[in-house]
């Protein structure tokens, strides 16, 4: 399963990831009247100062972990996992907006959406080979890798898919 990782050594936070998400995630993809829409977009990632203010950052998004307990604290069923990517997605037509997953997320990676007054969260964005935060990325922060596992305790062990992403700038 593969999943979107920031090496913090290359985050400059400048969080062109966040507007490529939002722009993603808008009705009109497009950066112009996305920012005109009714309901502003949102991303489903953010980047935040780490280490004390040592101005170092990283973008933080859903780990899509193994026993995501977001889904067990779901009093609408809204969250699970999808058979064919083993992506865990929500159904926003499910959501009650009680924020439980919000409140049990290990990693804070699910947000509010005050415009359509429901949580949100990372989805790899569907129909796209890679997630718009990573081809935004102009430092190869963030990298789209296969995964073994993930808990609420962390990653365990990563496999790179192809040879491209054991290259320098993976992606």
């Amino acid at each position: 399963m593969k999943r979107v990782i920031c090496r913090m050594d290359r985050c400059l936070g400048c969080r062109a990831c966040e507007l490529a998400c939002a722009v993603e995630h808008s009705e009109s993809r497009t950066l112009v009247t996305a920012v005109r829409e009714a309901v502003k977009p949102r991303a489903r990632i953010r980047v935040e100062a780490v280490d004390g203010g040592l101005h170092r950052t990283l973008a933080l998004q859903c780990r899509q972990c193994e026993e995501p307990v977001c889904a067990q604290a779901c009093i609408s069923g809204g969250i699970r996992r999808d058979e064919r990517t083993g992506d865990v997605l929500m159904d926003p037509g499910r959501c009650v907006a009680c924020w439980s997953c919000i409140m049990v997320c290990p990693f804070g990676a699910i947000m509010r959406h005050e415009g359509l007054h429901r949580a949100v969260k990372c989805d790899h964005c569907p129909g796209r080979d890679i997630p718009a935060c990573v081809e935004a990325c102009p430092t190869g922060a963030l990298v789209f890798v296969e995964f073994t596992a993930v808990t609420p305790h962390g990653l365990t062990e990563q496999r790179p898919h192809s040879q491209a992403e054991r290259s320098d700038r993976i992606v």
